[in-house]
């Protein structure tokens, strides 16, 4: 597909997608004069994707501040579209139109390009994540009905195609979202808008993926648009919009079989279109697109979700990209619609899982359109 053509397809892509809910190798200098991988960062630092400004931008997270990376924003020459980072916070991957790119992370969190280009993979992919073991990539493809997979070089973030897994779809319009490995590393989930979702088995030694034969679909306009999953890989978490919307909550059966806890699913604002855990997997939050809040809840036995005191919380316009950072105190909220374009919250010192908020940024200039976030481990 010639670059402009992918590029004006993925502009229509996220155009299409979001109101549902949806050429830098000379930019940057080799690593170390051409060599290979940035060997990590221990800092902490949160990226984030803007497809209107086709750039990232990096930020580090400080006691109730945020400070730009080296270089950031960073001009990409394509219109990002997700991101993830490896858990040794050697590599960031983003997915732009047909090719998905990686990137070193450097230790003071800036990003370089490896001496051979920063292309990786030639893919479309609306969605990324790396098993928590740091050895493959999972891309959720955006053309066809496959969940696309790959070896990842832990020393220079090459990548192999291993394969891919097939999925069916028998109900709905199929808008892929989202892809997440459990914890646990033996399944995959796929949020798959109006067609539900999809689960996947995982063998993380060898890397062979495969469609379950479990599946959630709907008989009314209902959209999945992005899942996470419980520390200990028992329950998953959809956010869920259209017909019976909000925060849908089930068990996580043998082989990947999903059943509803009581109550599920648990209200939320409009357009729920991400949903995250704090780190002690006590509190679950969804950023609602369609009335800029954030709904914040309790969890409780059985997974059975209560509303936390003061949600939901008031967020960027259309918010979009939800994260925790990898101390656990603090959430980062991306919106698409700016004002502002990042927001940390901090957690209530008084009041259980209450989010206050801290300060914002600028990722770019306006419109940024940010459309993704992927913080360090």
């Amino acid at each position: 597909m010639p670059w402009r053509a992918a590029k004006a397809w993925t502009q229509l892509m996220v155009a299409a997608m979001l109101p549902f809910v949806a050429g830098c190798t000379g930019f940057f200098p080799p690593i170390n004069g051409g060599g290979g991988g940035g060997g990590g960062s221990t800092g902490n630092y949160v990226y984030v994707a803007n497809a209107g400004r086709d750039s990232v931008s990096g930020f580090s997270i400080g006691t109730s501040k945020l400070t730009k990376v080296a270089n950031s924003p960073l001009a990409l020459g394509y219109t990002p579209v997700a991101m993830a980072v490896t858990p040794s916070n050697s590599f960031l991957y983003i997915a732009g139109p047909a090719s998905i790119n990686v990137y070193a992370v450097n230790a003071n969190g800036s990003l370089t390009v490896p001496a051979n280009g920063s292309a990786a993979a030639i893919a479309t992919v609306v969605s990324l994540d790396v098993s928590p073991d740091g050895k493959w990539l999972f891309g959720l493809d955006g053309i066809q009905q496959l969940l696309d997979v790959y070896a990842i070089n832990t020393s220079t973030g090459a990548l192999a195609v291993v394969g891919n897994a097939q999925y069916p779809v028998t109900t709905g319009a199929w808008v892929p979202r989202m892809v997440r490995v459990s914890p646990n590393g033996a399944l995959v989930f796929a949020a798959l808008g109006t067609a539900g979702d999809a689960v996947f088995t995982f063998n993380s030694t060898t890397g062979v993926t495969a469609w379950s034969g479990q599946s959630l679909t709907f008989n009314t306009p209902t959209s999945d648009n992005a899942v996470a999953i419980d520390s200990n890989s028992a329950y998953l978490y959809i956010a869920r919009s259209g017909v019976g919307p909000g925060v849908a909550v089930y068990s996580i059966g043998t082989g990947g079989k999903l059943t509803p806890v009581t109550g599920s699913p648990f209200a939320a604002g409009t357009q729920t279109y991400s949903v995250v855990l704090n780190k002690a997997g006590t509190d679950v939050y969804a950023a609602n697109r369609g009335d800029s809040t954030i709904s914040g809840y309790a969890i409780g036995a059985g997974g059975v979700l209560t509303p936390l005191a003061g949600s939901p919380y008031k967020s960027g316009l259309q918010v979009t990209a939800l994260g925790i950072d990898s101390s656990g105190k603090y959430l980062l909220a991306a919106a698409n619609g700016g004002s502002p374009d990042l927001t940390m919250y901090g957690f209530d010192v008084t009041t259980p899982g209450k989010l206050d908020s801290l300060t914002s940024a600028s990722t770019d200039t306006a419109p940024s359109n940010a459309v993704a976030v992927a913080l360090t481990h």
